[in-house]
């Protein structure tokens, strides 16, 4: 079935806009078929009653979907990363099961946020994370927050319970503390949110890293080898996966 969010509860809802025109024009759905609608992070089987101007009335059948969702609510904070890296790590990382994206002006950042052709840039990753929650059957759609500073990002690590970053000088020492390991510890303390740091090509500096763990952050090894920026959130979400479901 079909997979749609709305921001109303499930009583009396109506689909409209894009979503309505996809019922309608793409799918070409009839009266009587049955959707999943997505109301306040719970997934209901609803039934299209009709087609009323732009919109699609429904009635939920009473029936409900077990969560998906992660255990632990986890955000990524990337550096800003060049080209459309930015979209890949979106959808992918809502197929994986992100909270939250949170981008960042990281100190080896090449690209720089357009402040001008922002607004538009942040609403289509936006609906990336939609499509892409749609498609992994999920109950939550990824905030993708506006790109913040380093400085902005530090005065954040207090909001959550456990904040890690990728640092590729980890990756290099003979001994690492492995990622699952500190999982674990994660696990043990019952954290409900957690916070993953990536850098843009080339990395986070060194005075970014120091500033981090100076801050409450720990390092997490992603194995012996070095990561693309695109490929280390999906790394690490995977090993989240892994740990926690």
């Amino acid at each position: 079935m079909q997979r749609y969010f709305i921001e109303t509860a499930i009583e009396n809802a109506r689909i409209s806009g894009e979503d309505a025109r996809h019922i309608e024009r793409v799918m070409r759905m009839k009266q009587g078929d049955k959707i999943v609608v997505v109301a306040q992070n719970t997934a209901h089987i609803c039934t299209i009653e009709g087609f009323e101007g732009d919109e699609v009335v429904i009635e939920a059948t009473g029936q409900t979907i077990p969560s998906p969702e992660l255990p632990i609510y986890v955000t990524v904070a990337c550096g800003l990363p060049k080209g459309d890296k930015l979209e890949l790590i979106t959808q992918k990382a809502t197929e994986l099961g992100m909270f939250a994206l949170q981008p960042f002006e990281a100190e080896r950042s090449i690209v720089k946020w357009d402040k001008k052709k922002g607004a538009k840039k942040q609403e289509r990753l936006q609906k990336i994370a939609k499509e892409a929650a749609e498609q992994a059957h999920r109950t939550h759609i990824p905030e993708v927050f506006e790109p913040i500073t380093f400085k902005q990002l530090l005065q954040q690590i207090d909001q959550f319970d456990a904040v890690f970053i990728a640092d590729e000088e980890d990756a290099k020492a003979e001994k690492r503390t492995r990622f699952a390991e500190k999982l674990k510890n994660v696990y043990d303390k019952k954290s409900k949110s957690m916070l993953i740091i990536f850098g843009p090509e080339g990395g986070i500096s060194r005075q970014e890293s120091e500033a981090l763990l100076h801050a409450g952050a720990q390092t997490m090894s992603l194995g012996p080898r070095i990561l693309r920026a695109e490929t280390a959130p999906l790394y690490a979400l995977s090993a989240i996966s892994y740990e926690f479901e």
